[in-house]
């Protein structure tokens, strides 16, 4: 039975939209205003708040307001999860793939001789 880390699903699921990817990526080079990230969406306000919640459950990013302005910036050790996850997934796939390489081996040897 696999490890099901509810964190962990937060966050594939926040991750799992191009928008909120794009709000990220833009985070990424610095904090910003909701406005900014709102205007390369095409969304109405209403929508990229809500894709701005979902980041903020999930840890990804934090917000803070300042007068009539939210600006959010990014978390970037809230990937360490992910990165974990993802590092381990990886051991387990490249050790498969070697043994399967193993076996191929073995049997055109064996069909060689």
């Amino acid at each position: 039975m696999a490890k099901h880390d509810p964190d962990l699903s937060l966050l594939f699921h926040a991750l799992a939209d191009p928008t909120r990817r794009a709000i990220l990526a833009r985070l990424a080079t610095g904090p910003a205003p909701v406005s900014e990230l709102a205007a390369p969406t095409g969304l109405r306000l209403p929508t990229v708040m809500r894709h701005l919640s979902v980041l903020e459950g999930a840890g990804l990013i934090v917000s803070a307001k300042d007068g009539r302005v939210r600006s959010c910036a990014i978390v970037p050790e809230a990937l360490v999860p992910v990165r974990t996850w993802l590092d381990e997934q990886r051991a387990i796939w490249e050790s498969r793939l070697d043994r399967l390489d193993d076996y191929v081996t073995k049997l055109a040897k064996e069909r060689a001789k």
